[in-house]
């Protein structure tokens, strides 16, 4: 049975994923950047801001927050689809208006412009567009039929301050390292970090949300310092050979398992550098109160009626009392073998 996605009315922050139908390693550099730069006209047409980002080879991770809704006026909703159309149709949309409002039919207006405003300010939305016009793109250039994501895209309800924001976004920017393209998040030009250090305004604007979360101003000097403390403060790459390349991209299970049968820790910079389920199939993840605020919402809805507490200790390290609302079934771990 499909699962219930979980979305609330008001801000909220998601951690939204999809994947390369069967896995297939299609996106390249043109394909990414294309990618980059739809998702920028998506995130501008729906009025969403990209906390940061990684695209990776056949999949991509999207840390979105979603803003209070407000109506718009015209003007700015006209703004918003510059975004994402082009001049010559947003010529003929104003041309239609203007035809019924010379017939008094301003209701055709407000309905028309109703229809586009629904896809605003919404993840789903925000999503889908995104997941189509880049499909739509990759099809005629390859001249190929049909979808090329794998299902729906899977999401996470993260809680927007705090540890539980910073933690996301870190194990996001830290893809690329965990699967051993590059040694430091700053040289993957596709992640929200890397765009940032390398100028990117929208960028710098998504992860000054990480560092105002807990306390920092929005100055880039400001951010980019506590961000890189951040992603690195917390160790160093698991050992090194003799010409002082990293041995491990991330951790063995039989490592992991030898680290907690001795009653110790991964620190949070190895557990980020693991692949960690709970980051993708958690459902919802903040601080106990946060996580069982959503289960109270959602009860009998996304959560069974019988369930008590929504909110399940994340485990296999120290995470800080971090909370998910999915208990997982298999171990919360994963790594490249």
């Amino acid at each position: 049975m499909r699962t219930r996605r979980v979305k609330l009315e008001g801000r909220y922050i998601y951690h939204c994923m999809s994947r390369v139908i069967q896995r297939q390693f299609v996106l390249g550099d043109e394909e990414k950047e294309y990618f980059r730069k739809l998702m920028r006209r998506c995130e501008g047409f729906c009025g969403v801001r990209i906390v940061t980002y990684a695209i990776l080879d056949n999949h991509w991770h999207i840390l979105v927050e979603v803003p209070v809704h407000t109506p718009l006026g015209e003007r700015a909703f006209l703004e918003r689809m510059r975004w994402l159309y082009t001049a010559e149709y947003m010529d003929e949309v104003r041309a239609q208006w203007r035809q019924w409002r010379k017939q008094g039919n301003e209701k055709l207006v407000v309905r028309d412009q109703a229809r586009y405003q629904a896809r605003m300010g919404d993840v789903s939305e925000f999503m889908k567009v995104l997941k189509q016009r880049f499909t739509q793109w990759y099809n005629r250039r390859e001249d190929r039929k049909g979808t090329l994501w794998e299902g729906r895209f899977k999401s996470v309800l993260v809680q927007g301050k705090g540890h539980p924001l910073v933690t996301m976004a870190a194990y996001i920017d830290l893809n690329a390292v965990r699967a051993g393209i590059v040694e430091d998040p700053k040289a993957y030009r596709w992640c929200g970090y890397g765009e940032a250090l390398g100028g990117g305004q929208l960028a710098r604007k998504g992860l000054a949300v990480v560092t105002r979360s807990f306390g920092h101003g929005s100055e880039w000097r400001v951010v980019s310092r506590v961000y890189c403390r951040v992603l690195f403060g917390a160790g160093e790459e698991s050992g090194h050979d003799e010409h002082g390349r990293p041995l491990d991209r991330g951790f063995s299970k039989k490592k992991v398992a030898k680290v907690l049968a001795k009653n110790g820790e991964l620190s949070q910079f190895e557990l980020l550098r693991c692949r960690v389920r709970y980051f993708s199939d958690g459902m919802v993840l903040g601080s106990k109160g946060f996580v069982n605020e959503v289960f109270e919402a959602y009860r009998g809805k996304a959560f069974h009626t019988k369930r008590k507490e929504g909110a399940r200790a994340m485990k296999g390290g120290d995470w800080a009392g971090l909370c998910t609302a999915r208990d997982l079934r298999q171990a919360p771990i994963q790594v490249v073998e």
